[in-house]
């Protein structure tokens, strides 16, 4: 397969998870995994798990830093050029054209209702995607610790209405995970000694 006909179907992909996902990028996590890795096989499931990661981490939305990451791994900075054009082509198109009829819009009692039943797919989109990854994690005793203290930590922070951005989440994980690995190594060093 040339390297054209791959960024086109990258495009072509991307163009279709932007175009049928609604609610942000957590909610387009399962449709890119179900292309990308259950579909067309162009990544392994710990590979996925790490571009989230990645994805998460880096500054700007996670589904453009998706696309991108995806795009460059299959065909190099073309690649990621068409996979992040692709996945942002179709909401600026909608939002386009909703712009122009927006007065109008709003006040069509479809549309309302149409959106509250949006809201409720995308609530079920991003925990389906949250358990898949769940599930494909190493059962650790770490994992289980932090996978239980996170949420523990959301459902008293959302219970007491206090807003921490989700950025300290994924810090403090980094940081403990980093700590293990460090102090592992240590151990590990001085076993040898």
């Amino acid at each position: 397969m040339t390297k054209k006909s791959i960024c086109l179907r990258l495009f072509l992909t991307m163009f279709k998870i932007g175009l049928f996902t609604f609610g942000g990028g957590y909610a387009m996590i399962a449709f890119l995994e179900d292309e990308f890795v259950t579909k067309k096989k162009w990544m392994e499931k710990n590979d996925f798990l790490d571009m989230l990661a990645i994805a998460e981490s880096t500054p700007g939305p996670i589904a453009i830093n998706s696309a991108t990451y995806i795009g460059y791994r299959s065909a190099g900075v073309l690649g990621s050029v068409c996979a992040t054009l692709g996945v942002c082509l179709p909401s600026f198109i909608i939002i386009f054209i909703i712009s122009l009829f927006f007065d109008a819009f709003l006040e069509i009692k479809y549309v309302e209702y149409a959106f509250r039943g949006i809201q409720v797919a995308v609530i079920y989109l991003i925990l389906s995607a949250g358990l898949r990854m769940f599930r494909q994690l190493d059962k650790t005793p770490l994992i289980a610790v932090l996978f239980v203290v996170a949420t523990v930590a959301l459902l008293l922070l959302s219970f007491f209405a206090v807003s921490v951005s989700a950025i300290v989440f994924i810090l403090a994980g980094g940081a403990v995970g980093l700590s293990v690995f460090l102090i592992g190594k240590l151990r590990r060093g001085g076993d040898r000694s």
